[in-house]
């Protein structure tokens, strides 16, 4: 009986995701409901990714310049951080935190409006509610990551650029020469693909766990909690998933 849950569960959460992404193609288009969760998934998010990721940047140059140092290579300290921000750390980083923001305020929403029975009223009027509530979410999502993304991955290099030059004394124009090098189609190629999928998982598991709320308040706890549990773990297999697959369609040997 577990095992047929799991897969029932499974089974709706593919019909919600496919029916979220086929919205995109069908009237009416919820141009305002799309804009305001863009809002409140990217500008609501800014200062939070901003903070993360200055403070990522500056510990993980901080660290790399300490061991580096006692090697006598601390003046690759740019090249590293610059690799490890924008290939694997920046991407995951950002998109746990936005799970952790968006994606358990959109389960929450969704839940809210199932508990309330705001969901049963939009199919009374006719109105798909997964076309209405999920895709705009998700398209908010897929579209405001990638580019919360890049403005953490820039914050945390300033960052990185901070400690190196102003801490462990490194020539601030070397470090830049360094970062440019490693800009590249390969890395940058890397970094920019992730939070494309991460986006798009947050917003369709948060969405499917707030339309699956039942049982009160306790029932809309234990919905968001799963919504970001469940996020998190997706994040973290699949980057290793989409990293070993970029790795060889990019040509990068192991």
């Amino acid at each position: 009986m577990k095992l047929r849950g799991v897969v029932s569960g499974l089974q709706d959460f593919y019909i919600i995701s496919v029916k979220a992404v086929l919205g995109l193609f069908r009237r009416p288009f919820y141009l305002r409901e799309t804009i305001e969760q863009m809002d409140y998934a990217g500008a609501g998010s800014f200062f939070i990714v901003f903070l993360v990721s200055l403070f990522i940047g500056m510990a993980l140059s901080l660290q790399i310049s300490a061991e580096l140092s006692s090697l006598g290579l601390k003046m690759y300290t740019g090249k590293i951080v610059g690799v490890s921000i924008i290939r694997e750390i920046g991407p995951v980083a950002i998109a746990l935190s936005f799970a952790g923001r968006v994606g358990s305020g959109m389960a929450s929403e969704i839940g809210s409006m199932v508990l309330g029975h705001q969901v049963d009223i939009l199919r009374v009027f006719g109105i798909d509610p997964i076309k209405k509530l999920v895709t705009p979410r998700v398209v908010s999502s897929v579209v405001m990551l990638p580019v919360l993304t890049v403005i953490g991955d820039a914050v945390s290099l300033l960052g990185g650029y901070y400690i190196a030059v102003f801490v462990s004394h490194q020539s601030g124009p070397f470090y830049w020469s360094q970062i440019k090098d490693i800009m590249d189609f390969k890395n940058i190629f890397s970094g920019i693909a992730k939070p494309f999928i991460f986006g798009f998982l947050i917003a369709c598991i948060s969405c499917f766990m707030g339309l699956s709320t039942r049982g009160g308040a306790r029932g809309l706890r234990r919905a968001t909690t799963t919504a970001v549990v469940l996020s998190t773990i997706m994040i973290i297999v699949t980057d290793f998933l989409l990293s070993r697959v970029l790795l060889y369609l990019l040509g990068m040997r192991v």
